[in-house]
């Protein structure tokens, strides 16, 4: 399973990253959802250069042009409701594919810092022989993910995985690794954090990206 590591190399995605995580740009919804936007947008755009093309005509007002456009159908999957913004940006390039939408949330034991995490609601599309880009800003544990691809293939078993996120731990890449199917998954992220704290939040990471989002919830 090949893991893409996107802090790896400097570019404009660093800077991004860096306003969501600073709690002094951060409680700025508006910028915050849009920063999460334009990471979204530069990760689909790195996945795209792994994607399969093929050749078609294009018409133009001089003559024909041959240009290469996307071969595989590719569907856009999100883990609601942080990962709204972060999936708009993916939209925002990968216009033609296809979207799934699946809720999960933690639900934690009285008086205890255990939860478990359920899935409520599931929107897809049929997934055989798709590439299905599974995102999530935050991968604290993988547990979310692996409960939404599981969920998922309900509606088929895709081609390949991409699992997308802004920042992840090493707890949840190691997760991941264990848990998806090692020749057909791979890991994209921004960070990678190294710790977890006792209630499973990244640390140093950025906080709750759904309140910062959309706000806090009761």
């Amino acid at each position: 399973m090949t893991v893409y590591n996107l802090s790896e190399e400097n570019s404009l995605l660093k800077s991004f990253v860096s306003e969501i995580r600073n709690i002094n740009v951060q409680n700025d919804r508006l910028r915050f959802r849009r920063n999460i936007e334009r990471i979204g947008e530069l990760m689909a755009y790195e996945i795209s250069k792994t994607l399969e093309y093929k050749p078609i005509q294009v018409e133009t007002p001089l003559g024909i042009s041959e240009t290469f456009v996307p071969k595989e159908n590719l569907v856009i999957g999100t883990i609601l409701r942080a990962g709204l913004p972060f999936h708009h940006g993916f939209l925002n390039y990968l216009d033609k594919a296809e979207n799934a939408f699946v809720s999960a949330y933690r639900k934690y034991k009285e008086n205890s810092e255990n939860f478990n995490i359920f899935i409520e609601y599931i929107a897809a599309p049929r997934l055989e022989d798709k590439i299905l880009i599974l995102t999530d800003p935050m991968l604290a544990t993988g547990g979310s993910m692996e409960l939404a691809y599981h969920a998922l293939t309900t509606k088929g078993i895709p081609q390949h995985i991409h699992i997308a996120s802004i920042i992840a731990s090493q707890y949840a890449i190691d997760y991941c690794k264990a848990k998806f199917p090692d020749a057909n998954t791979t890991i994209w992220t921004a960070a990678i954090d190294p710790d977890l704290n006792d209630h499973a939040y990244i640390i140093p990471g950025l906080g709750d990206a759904g309140d910062l989002a959309y706000g806090r919830k009761d």
